[in-house]
């Protein structure tokens, strides 16, 4: 009953994809978030027509919110054509999604390493873990799950590459994870895991002399080479890597996203945000969608315990016998560097849908070492299995609990204040959820706590401006309108900041300042580049503009 054979990995598969499936049940009845899936999917003009050549020409050409990822623009507009704009199928699709990645990773792991417990222990708690839950139930974040799929897919076909070197091989290894970028860069730092891969389960390295001295690695023992030329070897995937960052920063440049904290601030913040991901993936409590930017606010000794912490277990795992103990932690580290703060997106310290990939050598470095240690001991058979059984209830008690905050926006956002201190930009999204319900009023508390957290922002202003031009204080209305004029991040929120500034004072019957707003409306420059149109046209006058300024000035004489 319980020998090793295909079936029983079949059977061990079908139980993690149908755990699964059942505890994210609930979100097939759950609505379109108002975080970006309204940017996304509900409100994205490009993809309003589904799946067709022009929507992949302008998928493949243009950056938009935020990011370059073709293929996830594919996807939501080939649900647009299964399911039109019915949420249902929408979340039905990212459960799919997961439960397809969850067994994906028992398989790729148990090739890998010839260990069905550990890598069915891995998978279950990839599946089950509240911190998925973010990345899971929100529509928008399927690049997230679709990316992962091809990571996963480029790592089991890179054990099938090393067991036979071969161009043909390597190629499939590239083209996997280059599919995987044009869904999300987040999994850009792969040529490093395969590193990690090459010294444990694959044992193809040696360094200083010495492997992993793990026995759990491939049937068929492979090669052992150098360091170096293993890193040679990742010559081409560290060129797609660098390839697909210049186009992410470009993509991110789109929106004029600055850098508003120096250098050191971004470094403690991610020295910090490494220490807090660790304690929630050990107990995953006062789990929220924003974590509000710390900046200058981190104490020193936070971040000097923090750093004390991370040091201490990255000495123990270079130290340890095993070599999962150092890979597994390695690719926590490493999985993260792209999303861990240092260049600053949207303001938020962390985010729990950045661990979907880094949590992955943490569940190695745990569910193996616990297996080895309970080896070791002789401990009972059964004892094993019942703790891991009580562990992963556990954990799915809190993930369907978790799950139920994103059934409406206002649940979402309310839980999201409540865990969190400062959090004005899940007051403004509260606040935003109690509008689409027609509780304007209630609405607008929401935005006033925001504009305190954040007094500057354009978007928050506005909605303030809207609520109190609708009841009929237009000279309020007229005050923070102005200052959206001032603090607009673009030349499209200035324009209609501008317009709705013009509005206003003709409701009042100030129409000399309507007619200044109009007339200032003219002179607002537009974007260098329009990004959203033929922006290939632009680029080269655009830059023939720049040099020519200033060199075509009549000289002195």
């Amino acid at each position: 009953m319980f020998k090793d054979s295909p079936a029983r990995t079949a059977i061990l598969g079908l139980l993690i994809a149908v755990a699964t499936i059942a505890v994210y049940l609930p979100v097939h009845d759950h609505p379109f978030t108002n975080l970006d899936d309204a940017k996304y999917v509900t409100q994205n003009a490009h993809i309003q027509d589904g799946l067709s050549a022009g929507v992949l020409f302008w998928a493949f050409t243009h950056g938009y919110a935020l990011n370059w990822h073709p293929l996830t623009w594919a996807s939501h507009a080939l649900d647009i054509n299964l399911f039109g704009l019915d949420p249902a199928g929408h979340h039905d699709e990212n459960v799919l999604l997961h439960a397809l990645n969850a067994i994906l990773l028992f398989w790729v792991l148990k090739r890998a390493t010839r260990r069905t417990g550990p890598s069915f222990m891995v998978a279950a708690l990839f599946a089950l873990h509240p911190l998925n839950v973010e990345a899971v139930a929100w529509v928008a974040e399927r690049k997230t799950m679709l990316s992962t799929l091809f990571f996963l897919l480029a790592l089991g076909a890179y054990r099938w590459y090393a067991s036979r070197p071969g161009v043909g091989r390597y190629m499939v290894v590239a083209a996997s994870f280059g599919l995987g970028l044009l869904c999300k860069p987040q999994i850009i730092m792969f040529p490093l895991v395969l590193l990690l891969w090459d010294y444990w389960p694959l044992q193809r390295m040696a360094i200083c002399g010495r492997t992993s001295g793990d026995s759990c690695g491939p049937a068929d023992p492979m090669p052992v080479k150098t360091f170096w030329w293993l890193l040679k070897e990742k010559a081409p995937l560290f060129v797609i890597s660098l390839m697909d960052a210049a186009i992410t920063l470009v993509a991110q440049h789109v929106v004029e996203s600055p850098q508003t904290n120096p250098v050191w601030v971004r470094i403690e913040n991610a020295v910090v945000s490494y220490a807090r991901y660790l304690g929630k993936a050990f107990w995953p409590s006062s789990l929220s969608v924003i974590y509000p930017y710390l900046g200058r606010g981190l104490r020193s000794w936070q971040v000097a315990g923090a750093l004390l912490l991370l040091l201490t277990i990255t000495v123990l795992a270079a130290r340890a016998r095993k070599g999962y103990h150092i890979v597994g932690w390695l690719w926590f580290l490493i999985m993260l560097v792209p999303t861990i703060g240092l260049v600053q997106v949207c303001g938020i310290s962390m985010a729990d849908r950045y661990t979907y990939d880094s949590f992955l050598g943490l569940f190695v470095m745990l569910c193996w070492g616990v297996g080895d240690w309970a080896a070791e001991r002789r401990l009972p058979r059964l004892l094993l299995p019942a703790a891991s059984a009580a562990c992963l209830l556990g954990l799915t008690l809190v993930t369907y609990r978790q799950i139920g905050y994103w059934s409406d926006d206002v649940r979402l956002w309310a839980h999201c204040v409540k865990v969190t201190t400062g959090n004005w930009t899940a007051e403004y999204l509260e606040g935003l959820g109690l509008d689409g319900e027609g509780r304007h009023a209630e609405a607008a508390q929401h935005y006033f706590l925001a504009a305190a957290g954040n007094p500057d922002d354009p978007l928050v202003n506005s909605q303030i401006a809207a609520y109190e031009r609708a009841s009929g204080n237009l000279s309020v209305a007229i005050e923070y309108y102005q200052k959206v004029v001032v603090e607009a991040w673009n030349p499209d929120q200035q324009t209609q900041a501008l317009m709705n500034l013009a509005e206003t004072y003709r409701l009042s019957g100030d129409y000399s300042r309507a007619e200044e707003c109009m007339a200032t409306l003219r002179t607002v420059r537009p974007r260098a580049v329009d990004w959203q149109g033929a922006w290939w046209k632009q680029v080269f006058p655009t830059i023939r503009e720049y040099f020519h300024r200033g060199s075509s000035e009549p000289k002195n004489k």
